[in-house]
């Protein structure tokens, strides 16, 4: 019966505050009265009411508050008509235009725009010139260029012939262009150049046979950056995934490959730290750092290097090797009283999981620092468990962490971190609700690192960015 009374409430009764939604609305009614209906720092009355409607969708208050914002935007383009500001006119219908205001209001102030400007532009000689330069070639790019000419003239008159079928001709050859960069493996001049021909027309005729050719390219792109991951070539295999993701940003191959790329590096430090080898661990684990700096095994080869480190200074470089055999024994039976007291992973440095860190960084390969680890192994996992459970999301991460280093891999793994990327996508939507959006999007990085393909996690950060919060 509780569920179906909550399914009953609108979703703005328990999502988000009234009293933010309200302190939005307000603002943007006093931007509104004072005229500045946008503004590029989000203070504007269109940015307040719109930030107001991402948080609370459900009431009509922001909604009615961005048509009243149309209404005076189009009032402000006819005055700025009336005084000779013709720019600031056209800026101001322009946002009357997205602000949804009904045509048969706009098209009176358009058409004397457009007269005004026919009579001040010369529509002939732009129009010759945009020819001249498609025929040289100058197809797009600058402001004399071919495109942004075509562009202007349909600007002053929107069904000019010629102008149209200048700029259809020009963005088909923009398409072989980008064609032609395929055919020479330039990826990302090709995207460059199909996503310039969309954002103008986005149903030229010759765009789809373009956007599938260049899906093609881009998978066979991380077909080739998997491999360079592969046989180690990792500095290859980077820029192969970072080619993807300029024409993809959001392609999750493309991401995971990076995350795995950063692993490989990690991986690399963690050897060195293991052998005392600190420039080299370093060097690889600012390799890491670079390309996936919150990611899980990113984040253990560091506090990896960090113990090995602090290994190294308490033996010293020069004790013999009968000393660091003690070293060695004292921190195994320091680890197994950790571990007997459950002391697994706290406090620092004097748990079992660090003694046994420092142990594995002066003999890793050492038989008993094995058998340790696997006996340490069910209680990380058990730490994980039980932190989840009572939604300590951090203590489970460094759980989860500790459990990876102790040998668990494969499915177990896999899914103790969709189970917590699942938990951290609720708690930053609860933050969200309470417009702590710093906590959400702090939340959002934790679950993306865990599980980039994890449900939610798209829906999670687009509502963020509405709310202002990146």
């Amino acid at each position: 019966m509780a569920l179906l009374l909550l399914a009953r409430e609108p979703v703005s009764a328990w999502l988000w505050p009234d009293t933010r939604v309200q302190q939005l609305r307000a603002d943007a009614a006093n931007a509104l009265l004072a005229g500045e209906l946008t503004r590029a720092d989000g203070r504007g009355a269109r940015e307040l009411y719109a930030a107001a409607l991402a948080l609370d969708p459900d009431r009509p208050d922001a909604r009615d508050g961005l048509a009243r914002v149309g209404r005076a935007a189009l009032v402000q383009a006819e005055t700025a008509f009336a005084q000779g500001r013709f720019d600031d006119a056209h800026a101001s219908l322009q946002l009357a235009r997205d602000l949804a205001v009904p045509r048969n209001r706009t098209e009176a102030l358009e058409a004397r725009l457009r007269e005004r400007a026919a009579d001040a532009a010369g529509l002939d000689l732009l129009l010759a010139t945009a020819h001249a330069a498609r025929a040289a070639g100058r197809l797009d790019g600058a402001a004399e260029s071919a495109l942004p000419l075509y562009q202007r003239v349909l600007a002053v008159q929107p069904n000019h012939i010629d102008a149209l079928e200048g700029r259809e001709d020009t963005l088909a050859d923009l398409l072989q262009r980008a064609r032609d960069a395929l055919a020479g493996d330039d990826l990302v001049g090709a995207g460059t150049l199909v996503a310039r021909v969309q954002a103008v027309d986005p149903g030229h005729f010759d765009l789809p046979d373009a956007r599938a050719a260049l899906a093609r390219a881009t998978t066979r792109q991380l077909g080739r950056a998997d491999g360079e991951l592969d046989h180690g070539r990792l500095s290859l295999a980077v820029a192969g995934y970072r080619a993807v993701q300029q024409v993809d940003p959001d392609n999750i191959e493309a991401a995971r490959g990076l995350v795995a790329v950063a692993g490989a590096h990690a991986a690399a430090s963690e050897r060195h730290a293991a052998d005392f080898r600190f420039v080299q661990a370093q060097a690889a684990l600012l390799e890491a750092q670079a390309i996936a700096p919150d990611a899980p095994d990113v984040v253990a080869a560091k506090a990896y290097l960090a113990q090995a480190r602090q290994s190294h200074a308490r033996l010293g470089t020069g004790e013999p090797t009968v000393r660091r055999k003690q070293q060695l024994a004292l921190l195994l039976a320091e680890a197994s009283a950790a571990e007997a007291r459950g002391d697994l992973l706290d406090p620092p440095g004097e748990s079992a999981y660090d003694k046994l860190r420092a142990a594995r960084a002066i003999a890793p390969g050492d038989a008993e620092v094995q058998t340790a680890a696997g006996r340490l192994a069910p209680s990380a996992q058990d730490c994980f468990q039980r932190n989840l459970r009572a939604n300590a999301l951090s203590k489970a991460g460094a759980c989860l962490d500790a459990w990876i280093v102790l040998g668990a891999e494969g499915v177990p793994v896999d899914d103790a971190r969709r189970r917590l990327a699942a938990r951290w996508i609720a708690y930053a939507n609860e933050r969200l609700g309470a417009y702590e959006l710093a906590a959400a999007g702090a939340a959002l990085s934790s679950a993306r690192a865990l599980d980039a393909d994890a449900p939610g996690l798209d829906d999670l950060a687009a509502r963020l960015a509405l709310a202002g919060g990146g």
